[in-house]
């Protein structure tokens, strides 16, 4: 049995947030050289400022600008750091409570190995040259007792709106079924699997029917050709996109199947898509092939008349 394939994923978007008054206004001291607390109903400044108070769960109204030295109090050491850190060697993370401040924060400190940072050591923030109301404007490093010159503060609007990237890796083994299919693909074939009981085709195959829960050994080569059963028109520009909206993505019930398989449907006004429409695969070149759906560019009308709505009603 060949082997099965294996790739590597990464899912990532970009996520807007609005930053309130609290947050916002701790980040917009970051962007301007200062750390800004916020002061608890007991008295205490805790950094960052919190939009309630833990206890009191009163709204936090009082901030409180604070210097750019403190004291660490616990520490970890990143020996191998991974994508996103503020680093790309070692660096420690630790707690830190900032002069004036009753609570700790977490932030990272710039030292050369575990050696060079202890509980109690000083450490002072070391300021980005260009900085926009992050808590990346900012690193610790060992407070050596001098006083660094500070950039000076960017000014500008209050941070109302952060973009927080957010990503996931992780590595995608594809069931030997899944294999065979993406094997396919890179013939210029698409295949299926047939479950012996109820004899319904799935695509991409199975390893077993979900209705019979019995394994879908015998593999078949469908047609090209298919029906556009239910679709949504895109309209909504997004990060990465690669058509210009409007355009279509459908489920195709290809000749042959008894899954519909999701694509795109072009070469026709978005306004125009409709469900029973017959529409056949448009293949890329094939020095573009991979083991990859995408191989498939497309699908486009074929210009026969639509299905009847009863051949693929069971089929929605």
């Amino acid at each position: 049995m060949s082997r099965t394939l294996q790739a590597p994923v990464t899912v990532a978007f970009d996520y807007t947030r609005s930053t309130g008054p609290v947050i916002g206004r701790f980040l917009t001291g970051l962007r301007d050289t200062t750390i800004v607390g916020g002061r608890l109903g007991d008295g205490r400044v805790a950094v960052p400022p919190p939009e309630y108070d833990p206890v009191t769960h009163q709204a936090v109204t009082e901030f409180v600008e604070l210097p750019d030295t403190g004291t660490v109090t616990s520490w970890t050491w990143v020996s191998e750091p991974v994508a996103g850190q503020p680093f790309e060697r070692p660096f420690a993370y630790a707690l830190i409570t900032i002069d004036g401040a009753d609570t700790p924060w977490l932030h990272a400190v710039d030292v050369a190995s575990p050696d060079d940072i202890e509980t109690g050591m000083r450490v002072r923030a070391r300021w980005a040259e260009e900085r926009t109301g992050s808590v990346n404007d900012l690193v610790f490093e060992a407070d050596g007792g001098d006083q660094p010159g500070t950039p000076a503060p960017a000014g500008g609007e209050d941070v109302s709106r952060i973009v927080t990237p957010v990503s996931l890796d992780y590595h995608y083994a594809a069931s030997p079924e899944e294999s065979s299919f993406f094997r396919g693909l890179a013939e210029g074939k698409i295949l299926g699997q047939r479950c012996p009981k109820c004899q319904k085709v799935y695509v991409p195959p199975r390893g077993a029917c979900p209705t019979d829960g019995v394994p879908t050994a015998e593999e078949i080569e469908l047609s090209h050709v298919g029906t556009v059963t239910t679709f949504c028109v895109v309209n909504v520009p997004f990060l990465g996109q690669k058509i210009k909206p409007p355009y279509v993505s459908a489920y195709v019930l290809l000749d042959g199947a008894d899954i519909a398989l999701q694509h795109l449907i072009l070469d026709i006004p978005a306004d125009e898509v409709r469900m029973g429409m017959r529409v056949e695969a448009v293949w890329k070149p094939r020095d573009e092939w991979g083991t990859s759906i995408e191989n498939i560019s497309h699908f486009a009308p074929t210009g026969e008349p639509d299905a009847d709505f009863d051949s693929y009603k069971h089929h929605l």
